[in-house]
């Protein structure tokens, strides 16, 4: 799993964790995400687990896990392979540069193959739009409802300010509790005005272990140069682009064709699938203040983890 690429940043993305607001949007607290409590508080991550072919493995057993914790192993306290209901926000991006080729349109398609795998009446699901600010669309509901009609007044203009919004869109799904819980955004994957960077975003994400999937919607012409764009260094090294942001917090991008729909249905499906399967894994956090990069391994080095890629220790009270 990819550290960040500076310590600063991750500083800095402490204190906005705290509590600033996308422009045009409230400010909402952060919670702390799903914890387990066992005498003291639990970091609580959530970790996919696949094999050589890129299966979900469903099956493991706690003793067959790792955590370290800067690079310390830790203590598994709890342990669940749990199957709890969704919280999802869909974010969609209405800025100018979604007019070209129909690409909102072709967002919309693949948002639907999404709220297709949810279960109504169990998962809740919330709808919003950006551009330069956040604006909600549908509030979180355990109805799906007309996914076009909430969508049907965005109309794409302005500046694309993607980052900002996902930072702000993840501390919404924080709010609402639970333990499998997602955002998914829609886009074309290009950012031009957002106050936070990759790094800074992730790590408010990772802090309230929100991982951020990105469906990236292009057109067939466009697709080769955008897969480059989103690729590692050549030497390997994190990019700091929009597909490091979502795999910093345990999710992952695809880029979507228009005009593939086969495509479109699988990467969705394979969103569902992971979040409805996941392990949760607790532990007592470190004593030492402030960011710890945290690996999550399973014993059988055939198989890959993903998960957060690390959480903010706090300064102990004092007294304490």
């Amino acid at each position: 799993m990819q550290g960040f690429p500076l310590a600063a940043a991750l500083w800095l993305v402490f204190a906005l964790a705290g509590g600033s607001a996308t422009p045009g949007s409230q400010t909402t607290e952060p919670a702390q995400g799903p914890t387990f409590r066992s005498g003291v508080d639990l970091v609580t991550v959530a970790a996919v687990v696949r094999d050589s072919k890129g299966r979900l493995v469903r099956e493991l057993k706690r003793d067959q896990f790792e955590v370290f914790d800067l690079g310390v192993r830790r203590v598994i306290a709890e342990f669940r392979p749990d199957q709890a209901p969704l919280t999802v926000a869909l974010l969609f991006d209405a800025s100018g540069s979604m007019r070209v080729a129909s690409k909102m349109d072709a967002a919309k398609q693949v948002a639907a193959h999404v709220t297709a795998w949810l279960q109504p009446g169990r998962d809740q699901v919330a709808l919003y739009a950006f551009d330069t600010s956040l604006t909600e669309l549908k509030p979180f509901s355990t109805e799906k409802g007309d996914l076009s009609k909430s969508l049907a007044d965005v109309e794409p203009f302005g500046m694309t300010s993607l980052h900002d919004a996902i930072a702000e869109t993840a501390r919404r799904v924080a709010a609402r509790g639970g333990s499998h819980r997602a955002v998914i955004v829609f886009t074309d994957g290009i950012d031009t005005s957002s106050r936070l960077t990759a790094p800074e975003v992730s790590g408010i994400a990772s802090r309230i272990d929100v991982p951020v999937y990105v469906l990236a919607v292009t057109t067939a012409i466009d697709a080769p140069g955008l897969k480059a764009l989103l690729a590692p260094k050549p030497d390997g090294t994190a990019a700091g682009n929009l597909a490091d942001l979502a795999a910093w917090t345990g999710g992952w991008l695809h880029v979507c064709t228009d005009g593939r729909p086969a495509e479109a249905s699988v990467a969705a499906r394979e969103v569902v699938s992971e979040l409805r399967h996941q392990y949760l894994i607790a532990f007592e956090p470190g004593s030492q203040p402030g960011w710890h990069p945290l690996e999550v391994r399973v014993r059988d080095r055939k198989l890959t983890v993903r998960a957060r890629s690390g959480y903010f220790a706090a300064q102990p009270r004092r007294g304490s």
